[in-house]
């Protein structure tokens, strides 16, 4: 069964945990994330972002969905659009069948311009309206993700505000939090505090210059105390996945991610709830198939190199799934959400 995104996050933050969010864009991909959240009785939230439903399609990824929720019975499952750009795409998500969708007003809807606080409340309000009448869930964002000393935005898959950015836009104001939240109704909130997205996040090992945990203390402080916080790029960029992929002809330059520490500290002291992680599960997969093509270069069928993909990421999410503390919690949001949910 999928279920809505805020009642699992609401034992999460009742009980003082994280829950990983996961990018799919395939079988193999959303395989390894149900296996992962079985395997560590884990909830599971699903991201399907723009660049997903291009590359798959609807129709496949609607299937994939509900087939992953029958075959993982036991499993809490939230199917959520990431990064939805205008209301349009958020509305085809829920007719979809996803559970939560982001409204992502923070840029405009070319997905690299910076919005004002005004068009971010109008067009994620106007989000809400449509989701809440069927029952989802809305995420929204305040903020611009991208780095606090160089004052530029990271892109990928088509969303990524471009040009010098202000250190407003890329810290999020806990006051204009606050005021977003109550004007919008939204049910989960992103918030900027120099993460970014993709495998070049930071060019040394990240301090509070650059990685600005403990400005979460402060923005919790200020919105509600049942508002769910959300870290987005928070991939931690393992040094041995990359320096598989570049021992079997990869060239990926040197960088650094977000400590799992960084984030462990976050949940504590912020009480971030959902933290969406990707370039680490490409970075699993990539490394995977990568060592197997080059050691067994007579082999040629798909299946035989994403057996080992599909297992060094599940690998990844299980790490992730314990080190956020969401691990061993299935029963506790199994008992919560009770009458919620939906069937295919």
């Amino acid at each position: 069964m999928l279920h809505p995104l805020t009642p699992v996050l609401d034992v999460a933050l009742g009980n003082q945990f994280g829950i990983p969010a996961l990018n799919g864009n395939n079988l193999e991909q959303v395989t390894a994330i149900m296996e992962a959240a079985r395997k560590t009785d884990s909830p599971a939230i699903i991201q399907l972002s723009r660049g997903a439903r291009k590359y798959a399609g609807d129709w496949a990824l609607r299937a994939l969905m509900f087939a992953a929720a029958d075959q993982y019975p036991e499993v809490p499952l939230v199917v959520h659009l990431d990064h939805g750009n205008e209301p349009e795409v958020c509305r085809s998500a829920v007719a979809n069948g996803f559970t939560s969708v982001m409204m992502d007003g923070s840029l405009l809807p070319d997905g690299k311009t910076p919005s004002d606080f005004w068009y971010n409340v109008a067009v994620t309000r106007h989000v809400v309206e449509i989701a809440h009448a069927k029952g989802v869930s809305v995420e929204g964002e305040i903020g611009c993700l991208g780095h606090l000393i160089t004052g530029t935005g990271e892109k990928e898959e088509e969303q990524g505000a471009e040009g010098k950015l202000t250190r407003r836009q890329l810290l999020t104001d806990p006051d204009e939090a606050a005021e977003f939240v109550k004007l919008t109704g939204v049910d989960a909130l992103a918030v900027a505090i120099g993460t970014s997205h993709g495998a070049y996040k930071f060019t040394e090992p990240p301090d509070a210059d650059v990685l600005a945990i403990e400005h979460l203390a402060k923005i919790r402080a200020k919105v509600p105390p049942t508002m769910h916080l959300v870290m987005h790029g928070s991939s931690s960029l393992p040094q041995e996945l990359r320096d598989v992929i570049n021992q079997f002809g990869g060239k990926l330059k040197p960088a650094w991610g977000v400590p799992l520490e960084a984030i462990q500290r976050a949940i504590r002291i912020g009480g971030v709830t959902k933290i969406n992680v990707d370039t680490d599960n490409r970075l699993a997969i990539t490394a995977a198939i990568r060592r197997f093509l080059v050691e067994q270069p007579d082999k040629f069928d798909l299946r035989d190199y994403w057996r080992p993909a599909r297992a060094a990421m599940q690998e990844v999410c299980e790490k992730r799934m314990v080190a956020f503390g969401s691990a061993g919690q299935g029963p506790k949001v199994r008992e919560k959400l009770g009458g919620y949910g939906q069937k295919s």
